[in-house]
């Protein structure tokens, strides 16, 4: 797990092909899985291969989900806030499994915020994705991950960049890790 954390960087640009079968299936295996507060599981899942939904989703935000619109794959996830008081939380994990499941599979990926961002014209990028996929008012919609074959390679950040300075031990402001 540490040498896939080391390496995991977020992929922008992917390969123009289809991600397996085999692939997708555990893929949704994994975000069906992650820990979730009381075992409530707020969370649904929308997967998205269709490239006319992946170049219409691209435009979500006014900057920076462009590259959903290269992607071979993107999972929107959704929270239920009927449910859970913690889907926020819940949802965040669901998609952080889902990205070191697409690295252990080789693919490349990249989170896209959705929830609090804007579109422009006056609505949201929530508002938008949830009128573009028919989701239900009483879901947020927290992110999109768009997912790939790697079209740009990316070294890990190296451990000195690292801020040290952000470990506490005990106590807030105490010794430190390095």
């Amino acid at each position: 797990m540490i040498e896939m954390l080391r390496s995991r960087r977020s992929i922008r640009k992917f390969e123009n092909r289809p991600i397996e079968n085999e692939k997708v299936q555990l893929l949704m295996e994994a975000i069906l899985r992650p820990p979730s507060s009381r075992a409530f599981n707020p969370w649904e899942f929308i997967v998205l291969d269709d490239a006319k939904i992946l170049k219409d989703i691209s435009k979500c935000r006014l900057h920076g989900s462009e590259f959903l619109g290269g992607a071979s794959m993107a999972v929107a996830i959704l929270g239920d806030t009927g449910r859970s008081d913690t889907c926020v939380e819940d949802c965040s994990i669901a998609a952080v499994t889902l990205q070191y499941a697409a690295q252990s599979l080789g693919l490349g990926s990249c989170w896209c915020q959705v929830r609090m961002r804007d579109h422009g014209d006056g609505q949201s990028a929530e508002e938008f994705i949830r009128k573009l996929l028919g989701i239900p008012g009483s879901y947020l919609v927290e992110c999109i991950i768009g997912i790939g074959y790697p079209g740009e390679r990316k070294e890990g950040h190296p451990r000195e960049s690292l801020d040290w300075g952000k470990v506490h031990k005990n106590r807030y402001g105490t010794s430190r890790y390095s």
